[in-house]
Formats: C-alpha cells, sequence, structure tokens
C-alpha cells in the first residue's frame, strides 16, 4: 500500500491536489481522496480519475472502480505539515497516551512558533486551547507523534455553513 500511495502521489505532481488517502474497499474499489486549499471541485475529481487511470494501468493496479473525491468538512489530519495549515481551526485529535485520564480532545489548533534563525529545531509542540471547565480555557501542548489520530472538527449550523 505504501507503494501504491508513493506511485499515486508521483502521479499527482504538479497537478495543484494534494494526496490525503488511499483506500482499498471490497469488490475492488479504490478510493482516492484529494484536497486543495480552495477546496476540491468536481473538476479536480475528473482530473485525477483521468490521470490515475491511465497511471494504474501502465503500473498493472489491480482495481475494479475507481473514486477520487474530496476529504470533507471533518478532514483527517495525517501529518505535520496538515497541522501547520490547519493552525486556528476547530479540531478534533486522539492522542495515543492518556492526558489527565482523557486521550480525546476538541478545540482550536495553535500552531507553535517557529524556531529562531540557527537554534537546533527539534519536534514542533502544538498547542490545542479547550474549554475545560465552563469560561474556563486551558490549552493541551502535544507533538504530531502523540497523535493516535486527527481530523477537523468544525461547528456546522443548520444550513451547512461554518461558523
Amino acid at each position: 500500500m505504501a507503494d501504491l500511495y508513493a506511485l499515486t502521489e508521483q502521479a499527482l505532481a504538479g497537478m495543484d491536489v494534494e494526496l490525503v488517502d488511499i483506500e482499498r474497499a471490497a469488490m475492488g474499489l479504490l478510493r482516492v481522496t484529494i484536497d486543495r486549499p480552495e477546496g476540491v471541485r468536481i473538476e479536480d475529481c475528473e482530473r485525477v480519475t483521468r490521470q490515475l487511470s491511465r497511471v494504474y494501468e501502465v503500473e498493472n493496479i489491480d482495481y475494479r472502480r475507481l473514486e477520487v473525491g474530496s476529504p470533507g468538512v471533518d478532514r483527517p489530519l495525517r501529518s505535520e505539515a496538515d497541522l501547520w495549515r490547519f493552525a486556528g481551526e476547530r479540531v478534533e485529535i486522539k492522542l495515543r497516551e492518556a492526558v489527565d485520564n482523557r486521550k480525546v480532545y476538541t478545540g482550536t489548533l495553535v500552531a507553535p512558533e517557529p524556531a529562531p534563525q540557527g537554534t537546533a529545531a527539534g519536534a514542533a509542540v502544538f498547542g490545542l486551547e479547550f474549554e475545560a471547565k465552563k469560561n474556563e480555557t486551558q490549552v493541551l501542548n502535544f507533538t504530531f507523534d502523540e497523535i493516535d489520530r486527527a481530523k477537523l472538527d468544525p461547528v456546522l449550523d443548520f444550513k451547512g455553513k461554518k461558523r
């Protein structure tokens, strides 16, 4: 699967889209999830489908159906670059190890200050501002390696707009 991910990432280079995920599902379905900073349009999915169909045929990738789509409003955050990109957004994270007897936290993602020039850069420590008690905000500090899974968690009103 790692080879398929690398092959797909290479095939999408220069297409102005980011590969988020690849999933093999039942009955030969190959699901490819893409994203763009401006959001994914149907034209992007069509372009990527045409490109990947050709590449997979040449590389003899076995699948029956190819599905290309956007990650949706609850987009998974799979890399440290995703955490930097979505700083300031509402996210849900699940930690590998419990902090205060709790693994799942929801709040606003805070990016660390960039390391000054000339200093040794270690693992970036991100923050998550969350409401611990009524009107009391706390900050949970964590590194990317401490996360089991993370996703965007926008608050939507009933008309489907982000608040």
